[in-house]
């Protein structure tokens, strides 16, 4: 990281972490709150009080969740493309 970096404090989970990034810090304030409503919502799901077993299990949801989403993009993308070349087609028939 670039030496003229801001540091941005911020709380996950009860614990206090200085976060060093460029950019901004609301953002990654925003960011830290998101990560500890899902480590609240885990825990509030299972048995274990070991905060490191909580933190593997919100991140395995938000990369599932990240995943779907990207899936469901990828997806509208090609129908969007496929839409296009149908009416490309469409139009080329059409003109000649």
């Amino acid at each position: 990281m670039d030496a003229n970096s801001d540091s941005t404090t911020v709380e996950i989970f009860g614990q206090t972490y200085n976060v060093r990034g460029e950019g901004d810090p609301d953002y990654l304030t925003e960011l830290a709150r998101f990560v500890d409503s899902r480590m609240r919502e885990v825990a509030a799901q299972v048995s274990t009080v070991d905060p490191m077993k909580i933190a593997i299990l919100a991140a395995l949801n938000i990369a599932d969740e990240f995943s779907r989403f990207r899936k469901q993009r990828e997806d509208a993308a090609d129908a969007w493309l496929e839409r296009t070349e149908e009416i490309s087609n469409r139009l080329g028939k059409v003109i000649s």
